[in-house]
């Protein structure tokens, strides 16, 4: 049996985040794949983050502990802040190309990476407001807390940089899917779908507070397997 959650604010600006684009495409005639291309630039918008995020910790604490087979250093936050850059974005890339691929929106001629290089270029009128809606949910949700809790002092950094791959892998398979759907024109059912699940998992399951719970206890053991 499913238990009642009492909504908070910061759920709430997530929920109406991720129906913003079900809105425009269904009653204000957004196109399906405007709101599909917005869904995979929300996995960078995620990443912008988490660097912001690590910069902040980076300033704060300057060092932390990187750990690797068995033993640990101290690294500098720039290190993570590299480390990540260069990982999660090729992640990110592969699902961008795979997307824009699939949903047919790169010009004839260009490569597979174009729309991970240029995806500033598709944003539009339309998009900008999807956009908008995702990063104000993403800022009171997960950013504002991040600051007022003070959790920069205490959170590892290196289980902030990986807060973003169990979504990446999730989000990855989804916006692929849907660009598959938009091939066969249901894109719009899609986006339906498609949010209605993402709200589900984010909002109900809580999906990122589960994810972080399972790091920590990575964390644990890896801290654990130092010390022996």
């Amino acid at each position: 049996m499913f238990k009642k959650r009492k909504l908070t604010r910061e759920d709430i600006i997530l929920i109406i985040a991720n129906l913003v684009p079900v809105f425009g495409v269904w009653f204000a005639g957004w196109s399906a794949t405007d709101a599909f291309i917005v869904y995979a630039l929300e996995t960078i918008i995620v990443g912008f983050m988490t660097l912001l995020k690590l910069l902040v910790m980076t300033f704060a604490r300057g060092t932390d502990t990187w750990y690797t087979e068995g033993s640990s250093s101290k690294v500098s936050g720039l290190f993570f802040m590299f480390f990540f850059t260069i990982h999660y974005g090729l992640f990110v890339a592969v699902q961008t190309s795979i997307f824009s691929q699939s949903a047919d929106i790169v010009p004839s001629g260009k490569g597979l990476m174009y729309f991970f290089f240029n995806w500033y270029s598709y944003i539009n009128g339309d998009i900008a407001i999807m956009l908008c809606t995702f990063i104000i949910s993403y800022l009171v949700r997960s950013f504002v807390p991040f600051i007022v809790k003070a959790e920069y002092k205490t959170v590892s950094m290196m289980r902030v940089m990986f807060q973003p791959y169990g979504r990446i892998f999730v989000q990855q398979f989804t916006v692929i899917l849907g660009s598959m759907f938009l091939g066969f024109g249901w894109g719009k059912a899609f986006i339906l779908i498609f949010a209605l699940a993402k709200i589900f998992f984010e909002v109900y399951l809580n999906f990122d507070r589960v994810l972080d719970k399972e790091m920590e206890k990575e964390e644990r053991k890896r801290q654990e397997g130092t010390k022996v």
